[in-house]
């Protein structure tokens, strides 16, 4: 069962009044859900820079979660950022669901950040869902509770004979009905109900009106008209723009550059070098080695200050610099070295041994079938399509941003440690963003921006172009692995060994691998294989790494779910029946917590669960049929994968031309997320998003290095799918389970990358083993 987060005893409802009459609800939690404005960070889940996934530290002051004014309308807080996910949407229905309230009267108004008052102000891990779902329908059932008890005493009539509907409360016997906005006056006055009371008064779900139903984006007309609603729109009084020129290698330093030149130029307000000390110690993804994370810190460069981004941009063009680029620009720091360091590792005794069930050189050898086979993925970057910016305001020692964070406490301690100020003086607006998928946990362009604020004297609007997003990412981290399988005679899986290379501090004990670089212990298919052994090794690397879109789960689940497929093949065996198969395998020991590769947050991977959306992936594709129908040429590939505590099964048609020319036909998608889709059409829209993007990967995507240099800088060579190239057709279901409801905006994307790699095999018996696949001459059709 997913676990709970809720009220207890000392977590309550809070009423206030409101000026001009009405009245607001909040929410009190806890001290076990302490967040914090952290440290250096935001760059963690939950770890260095405090936001974490928790809640307020103590009773705060009244948060206004819902406003009821005398107009009739219910004004309700989203809290959350929102970065295309729909949480801004979603939030407010869980609350207006239980307020029982029609969508058409709400309201949506989004919040500031704001610990103190607000739990969990973040976009990541697909945690929106569960750490809201029950807290947020709290606030909602708790405020109808306390009309319904202010009309019963209104009326002198019993508290079991009031109902509500749209805004109402009603007792039906006297024919009786009164607007909410009617009793807000004798709200303030009441107890608030306890935790226990709100969730005895949660509607049954077949009463829901909101809940379930398909309910449209609430910024969807402003994005359709162009409105000024994103980051990049943010425009305040005297706001200059600003470009910020970092080096060609991480932790560049400057040397020389045009100074007067550059000042001299139009629309040039100032120019200057923002100084700071870069460790030269081996970098090993978000860490200096033997340093704390710096989550997004700040790196030196030039500030170039203009009346418009334009001048600003024009003067950089102009820029002439010299850099020192530090220990990383050797040819060690080359894409190509990296992969040839990494087979002379894999030669090699590993670094350390992650995990070692049984003995499977022993299995190996007295296997009926072994298959042995190298896998490898690239870094990619996130390429949000609005790329980072911030406008900040530093003024009489205190800083303003507006920001498109998805851990936006992150920036608190970023700011303080760099300009000087304590975090209680800074102040942090949540903006819409143009897509995160990870970029955005990371505050770096956020400091940046507040630096140079205090520095030039003005109000700010940093933007990135997007030569400077390509080049100054957190990178999801690429990786090698040497893997070894052995089937039985009966096609049972009997060994698993995977050597498995990556990227961190080599000679660190424990090993120390490079943000989202590391596999845990329990990943599938760990629990179910007898004599499984994970082994792990570390190369240095040049640039940062961090979380994108199902962090570690987006690259393993390729590796997997393809070598599954081989040895399915090896063994004579059905693909599907092969995993389903594997899923009834037992082992000494019951299946142990899904680890950190899987992001399960806690909740052990579940055999039935998985069995159950492969069956019925199986049954929407037709399989057994459809597989034997297929012309030449056309083949089906499976996969399935479990992350952030969802359960996803795909598979993919593709066509695969005689010059390797690829079209996916349809993609089929089956996922067990628990018992409730808040809104189907988002979902909908989450789903098919991310086997889309998941394709875009898969096929073009890398970051390659050259002497510590990224290599790629625009579109042109870091290309993303278009329209044209899209799966036409992506048809997702639900497989519903007795368990509270989890997210879907990064699960549903890791196993489309092996359902089409295993389908272009299925097709052509050509086993791809490496991304992205134009590596191996594919492209689309």
């Amino acid at each position: 069962m997913t676990t709970k987060k809720t009220l207890d005893r000392r977590s309550f409802l809070r009423v206030t009044a409101l000026a001009g009459g009405g009245v607001a609800f909040g929410l009190i939690g806890k001290d076990a859900f302490a967040q914090g404005r952290g440290g250096r960070g935001g760059g963690g889940r939950g770890g260095a820079g405090g936001g974490g996934f928790g809640g307020p530290a103590a009773p705060p002051k009244v948060e206004n979660y819902i406003k009821i004014t005398p107009d009739g309308k219910f004004t309700i807080m989203a809290k959350n950022p929102e970065v295309g996910q729909g949480v801004r949407t979603m939030l407010p229905m869980l609350i207006a669901e239980e307020l029982d309230v029609d969508w058409k009267d709400v309201v949506i108004e989004q919040t500031d950040v704001d610990p103190s008052k607000y739990a969990g102000q973040i976009a990541g891990g697909s945690t929106a869902t569960p750490q809201n779902w029950i807290p947020m329908r709290q606030v909602g059932a708790g405020a109808r509770l306390m009309l319904r008890q202010a009309a019963a005493q209104m009326w002198n009539k019993p508290e079991s004979e009031i109902t509500t509907r749209s805004g109402k409360v009603y007792h039906e016997p006297s024919k009786q009905s009164a607007p909410y906005s009617q009793l807000a006056s004798k709200l303030e006055s009441m107890t608030p109900p306890s935790a226990e009371e709100i969730e005895k008064n949660f509607k049954d779900p077949k009463d829901y009106k909101i809940i379930g139903k398909s309910t449209v984006n609430c910024d969807i007309k402003a994005i359709i008209a162009g409105k000024p609603l994103f980051t990049i729109d943010q425009e305040i009084p005297g706001m200059k723009f600003a470009v910020y020129q970092k080096g060609p290698v991480f932790g560049s330093k400057v040397k020389t550059w045009n100074e007067a030149e550059i000042k001299k130029m139009p629309g040039i307000v100032d120019a200057f070098v923002v100084v700071k000390d870069q460790p030269n110690t081996p970098f090993i993804g978000y860490r200096e080695e033997g340093k704390p994370a710096d989550a997004g810190d700040l790196q030196e460069g030039i500030a170039i200050v203009a009346d418009s981004w334009w001048y600003a941009q024009s003067a950089r063009k102009k820029l002439q610099a010299t850099w020192d680029e530090g220990p990383r620009a050797t040819p060690e720091h080359s894409s190509t070295a990296y992969a040839a360091k990494a087979v002379e590792i894999s030669k090699g005794e590993p670094h350390s041994t992650t995990r070692k069930d049984g003995d499977p050189d022993a299995a190996l050898k007295g296997a009926a079938h072994t298959v042995e086979a190298a896998y490898a993925y690239p870094f990619i970057s996130h390429a949000d399509l609005e790329p980072q910016n911030c406008t900040a305001n530093f003024k009489d020692g205190k800083c303003e941003i507006w920001s498109s964070s998805q851990i936006p406490t992150g920036a608190f301690g970023l700011i303080a440690s760099n300009t000087g100020i304590e975090q209680s003086n800074i102040t942090a607006h949540m903006i819409r963003g143009g897509g995160g998928f990870g970029r955005r946990l990371y505050n770096d362009y956020a400091v940046e921006a507040a630096m140079i604020s205090k520095m030039s004297g003005h109000p700010v609007k940093l933007v990135w172009a997007r030569e400077d997003d390509l080049a100054n990412d957190y990178y999801r981290p690429g990786g090698f692995h040497f893997l070894k399988g052995g089937v039985d005679a009966s096609g049972k899986v009997t060994a698993w060994a995977d050597h498995f290379v990556t990227y961190g501090a080599p000679k660190s004990m424990p090993l120390q691998t490079s943000s989202a670089a590391n596999i845990g212990p329990t990943e599938f298919p760990q629990p179910f294989i007898e004599n499984y052994a994970l082994y792990t090794s570390a190369q240095p690397v040049a640039i940062r790494t961090g979380s994108l879109r199902a962090p570690t789960s987006n690259a393993l689940a390729f590796v997997v779910q393809s070598f599954i497929d081989e040895l399915a093949h090896a063994a004579g065996k059905d693909p599907v029946q092969f995993r389903i198969d594997l899923l009834a395998q037992t082992k000494p020991e019951p299946p142990a917590r899904g680890g950190r590769g899987g992001f399960g947050f806690g909740n052990a991977f579940n055999a039935s669960r998985m069995t159950g959306v492969t069956k019925l992936v199986a049954q929407m594709s037709d399989w057994n049929n459809r597989k034997k129908s297929l012309p030449k040429g056309t083949g089906l590939g499976m996969a399935f994968h479990f992350s952030h505590s969802g359960y996803f099964a795909e598979v993919a048609e593709v066509k695969v031309e005689a010059n390797k020319k690829i079209k996916v036909n349809k993609v089929w998608v089956a996922a067990d997320i628990g018992r409730q889709i808040i809104n189907p059409s988002m979902a909908n829209n989450e789903a098919q998003g991310a086997v889309i993007d998941g394709i875009s990967a898969m096929m073009f995507q890398e970051i390659t290095l050259n002497n510590g240099r990224v290599q790629q800088s625009n579109f042109n060579n870091y290309k993303l799918i278009r329209m044209a190239q899209a799966v036409p057709e992506v048809e997702v279901q639900y497989l519903t389970s007795d368990n509270n409801p989890t997210g879907l905006g990064e699960p549903a994307m890791p196993p489309i990358l092996p359902a089409v790699a295993n389908a272009i095999f299925s097709a052509t018996g050509d086993r791809v083993r490496s991304l992205p696949l134009k590596n191996s001459g594919y492209d689309f059709a």
